[in-house]
């Protein structure tokens, strides 16, 4: 027998569009709620760019690979190869415990000060672009000074947080964080590369603000940084000549402006859609670097506004969900580590942005998870394995992600649905 409904019952009415839309923005803030939602965030997130970066790898080096005499996916096997390597990688540093980071922190900042050094080695590679910054064993190649943002990372995580009752104080809120973090963005301004040391100040100046340094003291560590960038840019030629390029109005469109010019061109070809994946006429080896730093600048032209601003939208998602983070986690230390490492990772994508839209005079930094290059694929991916890590933790984490049936067992019940 059916139980007939009233009807003046609500249920017997239908639902109306507002109604709708009420209970779907409840979920949307449901869902953002979960105490997993940073650690999914941040898998999606990364996952997306790094495809997308792959794509437009194999996009922008083609021709010049051809133009080289090799094949024209010779650059895209090798970012895929990299980006196979970072996965694992990936998904150790995202289940290793917060516990095993801290007593590794000062390890690995040693190690990664001992490869730095290596650079001016016999088996540092030789300078590529006024730079020394990479070392070499045999056919592998990699750049220390990525490993020691990660390190410096986690280092200063581990001080900071143990001095925080006495962050108050000028020695113990300087002491040993700005002369370790100094040194260590010594060492690699040691090899000329001040774009990878601008970044590195980014870093160190998250850990010092999240650490909760007071603002007195916090302004003059950023005033000493800023003095320190301002001579080191002054002091070489060839950033003089840049920064001049950026300011003038009326530069040399051949030489100082060339690069910055012809990816300004790129990005407004693009329009609104962009003229179509593979069809940038720019990589035609009119654009230096097309396929690393000035990467930003093909996707534009591609894949036009909706392209860029999918790249944005993706880095404001993992900054979101690091933040987020940093917010709902009780250990000072994963605090103050994410707050290094979204600095950096964030910092570093805006400052390669800048450079490519003309905001910023030319320096050398690729686009983290879309722009060529291996370590800097596999450190990025580290580094966000690290943060997923510790998003795992969160309050409620461990419990929602228990509950949760893995990939396998899902797959073994639906196959045995199936056959049933």
């Amino acid at each position: 027998m059916v139980t007939q409904k009233p009807p003046g019952s609500l249920a017997s009415q239908p639902w109306t569009g507002q109604q709708r839309a009420v209970e779907q923005s409840a979920a949307r803030l449901l869902a953002w709620n979960s105490p997993v939602t940073s650690y999914y965030v941040l898998t999606g997130a990364t996952a997306l760019l790094v495809v997308l970066g792959l794509v437009m790898v194999l996009s922008s080096s083609s021709v010049e690979s051809l133009a080289a005499g090799r094949s024209p996916y010779a650059v895209f096997f090798s970012q895929a190869q990299y980006a196979l390597m970072g996965l694992p990688v990936l998904w150790v540093a995202s289940r290793l415990p917060t516990s095993l980071y801290k007593k590794a922190a000062w390890p690995l900042l040693g190690l990664a000060a001992l490869l730095q050094l290596a650079v001016f080695s016999p088996l540092g590679a030789d300078a590529v672009g006024g730079n020394r910054n990479w070392i070499a064993i045999g056919s592998l190649s990699m750049q220390p000074s990525e490993a020691v943002k990660l390190a410096l990372s986690l280092w200063l995580g581990v001080v900071l947080a143990r001095k925080r009752p006495l962050l108050s104080e000028w020695k113990h809120a300087l002491i040993p964080a700005l002369p370790v973090g100094g040194l260590m963005i010594g060492l690699v301004l040691l090899g000329h590369d001040l774009g990878t040391a601008l970044v590195m100040m980014l870093l160190v100046g998250g850990a010092m603000f999240i650490a909760g340094v007071p603002l007195r003291m916090f302004s003059v560590a950023v005033g000493m940084a800023v003095l320190a960038a301002g001579m080191l840019a002054i002091t070489s030629q060839n950033r003089v000549a840049r920064i001049f390029a950026w300011l003038s109005d009326d530069c040399d469109p051949t030489s100082d402006c060339y690069q910055t010019l012809h990816g300004g061109w790129g990005l407004a070809t693009g329009g609104w859609t962009g003229i179509g994946l593979g069809a940038s006429r720019e990589k035609w080896s009119y654009l230096p670097e097309a396929h690393n730093d000035f990467i930003f600048a093909i996707l534009g032209e591609e894949l036009g506004l909706v392209g860029t601003l999918l790249v944005l939208g993706l880095i404001a998602l993992i900054a979101l969900a690091m933040f987020r983070v940093i917010r709902r986690h009780q250990d000072p230390f994963v605090q103050i580590a994410t707050g290094a490492i979204v600095c950096w990772v964030i910092g570093q994508a805006l400052v390669n942005i800048a450079v490519v839209i003309g905001l910023a005079p030319v320096i050398g930094v690729p686009l983290p998870l879309v722009s060529a290059g291996g370590s800097a694929l596999i450190t990025t991916m580290a580094a966000i394995g690290v943060v997923m890590s510790f998003a795992r933790g969160e309050p409620g984490a461990p419990e929602a992600l228990a509950a949760r049936p893995s990939v396998v067992r899902r797959s073994l019940a639906v196959i045995g649905r199936t056959r049933g």
